[in-house]
């Protein structure tokens, strides 16, 4: 127990902290969002007067200038709580509407991307541990590791300039095709598949070479475990040995690491989605850094945190029921 409690409290003081911080880099930061609020209302409405101007400024940042900082404090985490992220600047439209419409394409395209690198990476890494020291697992290591260095938004330019541009196989960019009619229909979710088929392709082959790696490894590792060979001399099938002993032993270790990426994919969508125009939540965050729209970005960031943090307790809190040898402190073998 006191395993899952210390690993929320870390998180809750995680998202604390954060949340302190947003709060500090909007009001005590000079020319901080607010101080650009007023400014620009200033240019917009030379005849507001000071109250006006604190309403407004309140509107759009859920910030209230005249009250004492500690009050400022307490309102800004009800709004938190509230889910009240202000008004874009840009948009002109609540900063939680934006991200709820933008929220489900950046999960459809980051989610498939990373279901596919990762069959891609533990099948690959699982088959080259049982052909080690061959030719076809130096080569195929080899492509991993070269694969694995390519940033995926080099890819993605790649890919739109070959199969946007030269062969115009696929769209260069946005997520459906304009004049098509939404609805729960066979032509519209092909649609869907089609503009995303590239910045999914771009994550793909970039992702899956330093997992297949590390699940070859792993692999090799645990086929020189005793249990293995145990299992063997017990006659066990050897389908049982790769899919019970080794399979599942050997994605273990790199389990972590896989729910922290489900986090951190709302960070990796920010130049994807702005290099395929692609609106998500990245492709907003990225328009409201160029654009100064603090509450827009404030509010992405926010997000994008809380993501990050709440796949990290979820990978925590699991990875201790799938092996109790993390929430015990031992490190003796699963037992067969």
């Amino acid at each position: 127990m006191n395993y899952y409690l210390k690993r929320v409290l870390r998180s809750g003081v995680t998202l604390y902290v954060v949340i302190t911080l947003t709060f500090a880099l909007t009001r005590l930061m000079p020319g901080g969002p607010a101080d650009f609020v007023k400014a620009k209302i200033r240019r917009n409405n030379p005849a507001a007067r000071p109250a006006q101007i604190n309403r407004m400024v309140e509107q759009y940042i859920a910030v209230q200038p005249d009250s004492p900082l500690w009050q400022q404090y307490i309102n800004y985490f009800v709004s938190i709580f509230q889910f009240d992220f202000g008004t874009s600047f840009f948009y002109n439209r609540p900063v939680l509407n934006i991200y709820a419409e933008a929220l489900p394409w950046t999960l459809f395209i980051m989610g498939v991307a990373l279901i596919i690198s990762l069959a891609i990476s533990i099948a690959l890494g699982a088959f080259l541990a049982y052909k080690e020291g061959s030719d076809l697992d130096y080569a195929l290591s080899t492509f991993s590791v070269v694969m694995n260095s390519i940033p995926y938004y080099i890819a993605g330019v790649f890919l739109i300039v070959i199969f946007a541009y030269t062969f115009e196989i696929f769209p260069s960019g946005n997520r459906t095709s304009l004049g098509i009619e939404a609805g729960f229909t066979l032509n519209y979710f092909l649609d869907i598949l089609w503009h995303a088929t590239l910045p999914i392709a771009s994550v793909v082959i970039t992702a899956f070479g330093g997992r297949a790696l590390r699940m070859r490894g792993n692999s090799i590792r645990v086929l020189g475990e005793d249990y293995i060979r145990v299992a063997r001399l017990r006659g066990l099938r050897s389908g049982r040995i790769r899919l019970q002993y080794v399979a599942r032993n050997a994605v273990l270790p790199i389990y972590t690491s896989i729910m922290i990426q489900i986090g951190f994919m709302m960070g990796g969508s920010i130049i994807l989605e702005e290099i395929f125009q692609y609106p998500g939540v990245g492709y907003y965050f990225f328009r409201s850094i160029s654009s100064r729209d603090y509450p827009l970005m404030m509010g992405g960031f926010l997000i994008i945190t809380i993501a990050v943090v709440v796949a990290v307790m979820i990978a925590d809190l699991t990875y201790g029921l799938i092996d109790p040898r993390a929430s015990s402190g031992g490190d003796s073998h699963e037992a067969f």
